[in-house]
Order: C-alpha cells, then structure tokens, then sequence
C-alpha cells in the first residue's frame, strides 16, 4: 500500500499525487506500463465522451468527462515528468502564457472592435508564435491527426484568409461536380482503386472540395455529416419496419422505391 492520505474531498495537489502515485512503486502494474501511444485512443474516447456531455447539456456527465480527459493530461504530463523533459507545472505555465500573449486586447494595451478582430489578431500571433512565415507553413501545422473533413475545412479556410478562393460557395459548387464526373470516369474504367487518378484519389478529392463547399456556406462538414447519419439513422429503421421481408431479397428498383416512401414521410 503506498502512503496516501484519502479524503472526503480532494484538491489539484491530490489530483496529481494520485496520478504520480499509480505510476510510482507500489503503484498499479497497469497503469505504470503505459506509454504516449498505449493511452493516446483512450485520450480520443474520453474527448469524444466530453463532447457527447456537452451536447447533452448534461452537468453531472459534463464533470465526470471532463475530469476524464483531465486525467488524460495529467497521465501524459506525468509520463514526461518522469523522463525528465517537463512538468504538468510546465503545461499550465506554457498555456497561461500562451493566454496572455495571444490576448493583447485583454492584458496589453491593443484595442479591437469585435471578436472578428480578436480572431484576426489571434491567428496572426499564432503564426509569428510559430514562425509560421507563409500560409503553406500554417497549412502543413494543421495537425494531421485530425478527422479528414475537419482538416480540409480548416486547410480551405487558411487558403482563404490568404485569398486563394472561389468568389462563391456557388462557384465552388461547379468544382465538385467536377469532381464527380472525374470520379464517374474513374469507376467506370474498373481500374484499381488506388491507381494514380483511380477512385481513390478521385474521391478524396470530391471530399475535399465538399468540405470547402461546406466551409465557404459556414457549415461545419462534420456536423453536417453527423446530422446526415442520424437523418439515414432514422430513415433505414423505418425502411426496415415496413420491409414485408428480408431486404437482401428485394431488388435495387424496389429498394428505391421504399427509400422514397419513407423519405416522403420526413
């Protein structure tokens, strides 16, 4: 059993002597053997929980997966705290200070008119904070990790900013059924996917242009996409419960036909 004080109500100090503790000798075997990559989809999961809180608007839930992600910080802070290369200490002072530079308006004497400004000013001093000397130079920093719709909307909002863009959500339009028709072409050939012009890379670049579609009509492409499988969600249960039977023995003209009934319906 290690030394260890346990308390009705615990403080940030508590937090971060469990966490070193759990690691330490005499701690859990588990969670010692962890490393960065071991619990990197856990820090994915439990991010992903928080926001399913948060769109709930569910408080108590809220807490727990916050703490949980929290957690997740502190796990990896103490993991680099051991090898000596930085503190949680050193976490909340970098992003304290990070706070303050990139706030001018707020604790420096810059003055803005709205929080368009603020944005304006934000990402400026993101890149001179970054040396960050051209727009390629804030594209490739667009973290890589990212899901794909979110990294090409915000790679098409960078473009834009620096005026590499159509005049119109309506002209981006044309490109992609561009794009749809080189995609047409390339299943139509029966080629390999991943052959240079093949559906792979056709499709990533129907995607692409969706996501600046969606970005120049200030829609989030994966909220979108969210709202569209809920909506198909919905729809293939009805489909389902009218379904008189198996749908693998209905025939593609018929499928449709009871996909547009339902659609009809909604």
């Amino acid at each position: 059993m290690v030394d260890f004080q346990c308390k009705n109500r615990y403080d940030w100090k508590d937090f971060l002597e469990i966490m070193r503790l759990l690691r330490g000798p005499g701690g859990c075997p588990w969670d010692a053997e962890q490393t960065h990559t071991s619990i990197r989809r856990n820090f994915l999961e439990e991010t992903y929980e928080a926001l399913d809180a948060l769109d709930r608007d569910d408080p108590a839930d809220m807490q727990e997966e916050l703490g949980d992600v929290l957690m997740q910080v502190a796990f990896h802070a103490q993991i680099e705290t051991e090898r000596g290369r930085f503190t949680m200490a050193d976490v909340v002072d970098g992003v304290a200070k990070k706070l303050v530079y990139r706030h001018p308006h707020v604790f420096a004497d810059t003055r803005v008119r709205d929080s368009e400004e603020v944005l304006v000013n934000w990402e400026a001093l993101k890149r001179k904070e970054k040396s960050q000397s051209s727009t390629a130079d804030a594209i490739e920093a667009v973290p890589h990790t990212l899901p794909a719709l979110w990294r090409a909307e915000k790679i098409g909002s960078k473009t834009a900013k620096a005026g590499f863009d159509w005049s119109s959500a309506l002209s981006a339009l044309g490109k992609l059924e561009e794009e749809v028709r080189e995609l047409r072409t390339a299943l139509e050939s029966g080629g390999p996917a991943d052959a240079p012009h093949g559906a792979r890379e056709e499709l990533g670049d129907l995607l692409f242009i969706t996501a600046k579609v969606a970005q120049m009509s200030g829609v989030d492409p994966e909220d979108a996409l969210h709202r569209a499988c809920d909506k198909f969600d919905a729809r293939f249960r009805r489909v389902e419960g009218l379904a008189d039977k198996p749908l693998a023995s209905y025939t593609e003209a018929e499928l449709v036909e009871l996909w547009q009934s339902v659609k009809k319906e909604s």
